[in-house]
């Protein structure tokens, strides 16, 4: 009896001090630095969850239209139209409808922008990982948006003039919309009424207003959720990143 009750206790010790001697080694783990690969994976896992979520978010129903910070309005040139659009009749229905079919066009297509990111992150070097965690607030966007702006353009444009051709609605696409205004605009300002009062045609090619419009509120949204992986703990997708943002904050 006396023999297995030793047995007991020596077991039971071992086991704890195998536990202590765990939590020690972990202590350590968590203690040490980070190593340059573990920094930039961490980096990437982050800047991935961020741009998916803005991307998915701008390509629901009102991504765009609904969010005041980036609604996509109509070209500045063609001001002269909104603010004579009553004499057009039907003009100020005219003008809402073509509206929200352009930010329809744009939300439909974010839905292919998620690629294009990932793409540019997986070439993320160790280099651009460190200027990434030592730079400006808006550093990671700022990395993202010059890698990828020219290919967004150029894989982009194409998706949003298909958006443009698309029937969105009544059988009516936003390029038909787009033409059908500004050629009733036009037709006004080139009549001797509309010389005479001075109105200006509206000539602006709107599948590359729309692209940089709808990339422009992409990047803005993509600064947005970098904002939050640095300044709120929460937001942290893993913990090396809490590490990471947790020991510049202690820093600071």
């Amino acid at each position: 009896m006396r023999k297995q009750f030793m047995a007991l206790a020596f077991t039971a010790f071992i086991l704890s001090s195998c536990a202590e001697l765990l939590q020690v080694v972990q202590t350590i783990d968590s203690d040490r630095p980070l190593t340059e690969t573990e920094v930039v994976s961490g980096l990437k896992e982050a800047l991935k969850v961020g741009t998916d979520s803005a991307a998915r978010r701008l390509s629901r129903i009102n991504g765009y239209y609904g969010d005041e910070m980036i609604r996509i309005l109509l070209p500045p040139e063609a001001a002269v139209i909104t603010e004579n659009i009553h004499r057009i009749p039907g003009g100020e229905k005219m003008l809402q409808d073509l509206i929200i079919r352009i930010n329809r066009s744009a939300e439909d297509a974010a839905k292919e922008v998620t690629p294009i990111f990932v793409n540019a992150i997986t070439r993320m070097t160790i280099r651009d990982g460190f200027n990434i965690l030592k730079g400006d607030k808006n550093a990671a966007t700022q990395y993202l948006k010059a890698n990828t702006y020219e290919q967004l353009k150029n894989l982009y444009q194409p998706k949003i003039k298909t958006s443009l051709d698309k029937a969105l609605v009544a059988g009516i696409s936003t390029n038909e919309s787009w033409e059908t205004l500004t050629s009733q605009w036009n037709r006004l300002a080139g009549s001797m009424a509309g010389q005479i009062a001075g109105l200006n045609k509206v000539e602006v090619e709107l599948e590359s207003y729309l692209t940089q419009r709808a990339l422009d509120g992409l990047f803005v949204k993509l600064a947005l959720e970098e904002s939050k992986i640095r300044t709120d703990p929460m937001a942290r997708v893993n913990d090396i990143l809490k590490r990471v943002f947790g020991s510049k904050e202690a820093a600071n």
